[in-house]
């Protein structure tokens, strides 16, 4: 536990080095407070007491926010950091990185869940004939299964990679657990793109956002 926190902050330093201060900042602002508040009830010490926790929640609840901001930001721009994203859901969505990936490095990854089939672009405007051609390759396999497209990236029409996850839950249920398994079995057939992807997007050590 412990380490996986000094890890994490490991992390979130080499891309928010003010973290640290931050941190420490939040801790000595409420406790002071928390005094100030003691001082005029004539409990200071009381309130130093109960204001302690409070102190730490804070300082963490900050580190956990800018944690989860400072993975995003190492991850943008890296080839395969939309499958990483989409990995970290825990439940629900069961994905296949890299099921299409041409020489310009553009990738689709596709994810079977309640929504149904999702299928996420990374890279060129390229990737957008792509994703055509992998929904009417899944589509044959099994028809009549909803199917979603996204592209990641900044711009129009493309999900920013800190929101990928939560586009992706809040998708309307469209298959029952059952339904979900049968597509899942169906489409190992497909299977993906045999290719490596990189480990360093998503630091294990460093939470997704839950939505």
């Amino acid at each position: 536990m412990f380490g996986q926190i000094r890890e994490a902050y490991k992390v979130t330093k080499k891309e928010k080095p003010w973290i640290g201060a931050a941190m420490a900042f939040t801790f000595v602002a409420i406790v002071s407070i928390g005094v100030l508040i003691g001082s005029l009830n004539n409990r200071p010490i009381y309130a130093a007491f109960i204001t302690l926790p409070l102190a730490l929640l804070g300082a963490m609840f900050l580190f956990s926010f800018v944690a989860n901001r400072a993975a995003y930001s190492s991850i943008e721009g890296v080839m395969g950091a939309g499958a990483s994203v989409m990995m970290a859901i825990r439940r629900g969505y069961t994905t296949t990185p890299m099921v299409a990936v041409n020489k310009q490095q553009d990738m689709v990854h596709r994810a079977v869940g309640p929504a149904g089939i999702v299928l996420v672009g990374e890279g060129s405007n390229g990737v957008r004939t792509m994703l055509a051609e992998e929904t009417k390759k899944v589509e044959r396999f099994v028809p009549g299964v909803p199917v979603t497209t996204l592209i990641v990236g900044d711009g129009e029409g493309r999900v920013a990679i800190n929101k990928l996850q939560r586009t992706m839950k809040k998708l309307p249920k469209e298959l029952s657990n059952n339904q979900v398994r049968e597509v899942r079995n169906r489409l190992k057939a497909v299977g993906g793109f045999n290719m490596p992807i990189p480990k360093g997007p998503m630091p294990k050590n460093l939470r997704v956002p839950k939505v």
